[in-house]
């Protein structure tokens, strides 16, 4: 059997190390180029909650949201896409937190 999007372990996408204004751009690029039942595990340094709030207002696409590790150092989300959208939001924003990260 050939592996799948739905078989392979999720990327992980570790952002503490990237600049709080590139991070959302960087984030939703990544979910645009996943395939539809595939996911990423994101790592940040803060609870990602406004992104979330972000994908929920500005979403073309249907994702799931599962956080596996809470704080209060490291958190770790799996964000995954449900069905065939062709890109997470339909004009890429920025960081709307106001780099409070």
């Amino acid at each position: 059997m050939t592996p799948t999007a739905t078989t392979l372990a999720p990327a992980t996408l570790d952002v503490r190390t990237i600049a709080p204004r590139d991070r959302h751009p960087l984030i939703f690029r990544t979910f645009d180029e996943l395939a539809p039942g595939a996911s990423l595990v994101l790592v940040n340094d803060h609870d990602p909650k406004p992104l979330y709030y972000q994908f929920r207002a500005e979403s073309t696409a249907e994702f799931t949201w599962d956080y596996l590790e809470q704080g209060p150092e490291v958190w770790r989300v799996a964000i995954g896409k449900v069905g065939a959208a062709p890109s997470a939001v339909a004009e890429p924003r920025g960081c709307s937190c106001k780099g409070d990260h």
